[in-house]
């Protein structure tokens, strides 16, 4: 696997963790051999991260610039989804803080240019290695004037970024959600992409991936998931409506954060998870 009175959200495009690939590689010589596993597209490490047949461990590190680290809660949450859905019972987390790029906003490229220079853990021999990046710049391109903004992407098959200053700027504007909850939410929305959730380098045991119509005309894939309510939903319009199911979950006193449908459960299953 963020985000929100919610109601006075209304006017927010959430882009729900847009799932995005890169195929860059800055590494060269021996670096490249010993980091290649880790440089693969977004869901081609599904297995891996689900299952225990090649990697026993998993290692995730946290790098954060200074004053925009995770909460404790939502660490814990995430590492409460990863022993529930995953087959991994030795998980650590490493926390690196690092100083600010000074950049108004993150291109995706400048995510990975940072990711190169400051990211240590790799795949080795029985552990995987996530990389996650709590950035304190917003997505370049989100434009606040239309709500429309990025709370977190994942663009390599260990790799993602949270935007925390919008993460932070967005679960303040809500009397019952709070960070925690945007973190949590965001945080196992888009660590389900490099689950491979919703056809990204996967295939769905049953078809319920969301489709919309691009500017050519055609219809097309967005590689999150159609059933209402689920965690991997794709909230493009009216403010968000996952954020606002979030609030109103909270005001009745339920679950605050949305969990995988039954599709995308049999979708992780297939591939090694619970």
């Amino acid at each position: 696997m963020k985000k929100i009175a919610l109601y006075t959200l209304l006017c927010f495009v959430l882009l729900m963790s847009c799932s995005k690939s890169s195929d860059e590689n800055t590494t060269s010589g021996a670096n490249t051999n010993l980091k290649a596993g880790n440089l693969l597209t977004t869901g081609a490490s599904a297995r891996d991260l689900l299952s225990n047949d090649n990697f026993d461990k998993l290692i995730i590190e946290i790098a954060y610039v200074a004053g925009f680290e995770p909460t404790f809660e939502s660490i814990s949450n995430f590492e409460n989804f990863l022993l529930e859905r995953t087959h991994k019972e030795n998980i650590e987390f490493k926390f690196t803080s690092l100083s600010t790029p000074s950049e108004e906003t993150l291109t995706l490229e400048e995510v990975v240019d940072l990711e190169e220079k400051n990211r240590t853990q790799y795949n080795n021999e029985n552990t995987i290695a996530v990389y996650i990046y709590f950035a304190d710049a917003p997505a370049d391109g989100d434009d606040q004037d239309k709500g429309v903004v990025t709370l977190g992407a994942v663009y390599r098959n260990t790799s993602m970024v949270i935007y925390q200053s919008t993460v932070e700027d967005i679960a303040n504007r809500s009397s019952f959600v709070t960070v925690a909850d945007v973190e949590t939410a965001t945080l196992l929305h888009e660590f389900g992409h490099l689950f491979g959730l919703v056809n990204l380098s996967t295939q769905s045991v049953n078809d319920h991936e969301e489709t919309k119509v691009n500017d050519q005309g055609v219809e097309e894939g967005t590689n999150h998931c159609n059933v209402e309510g689920c965690l991997m939903r794709s909230e493009l319009e009216f403010g968000g409506s996952m954020l606002k199911q979030m609030e109103k979950n909270a005001s009745k006193g339920l679950a605050t954060i949305p969990d995988f449908d039954a599709e995308c459960l049999l979708d992780l299953q297939k591939y090694g998870g619970r």
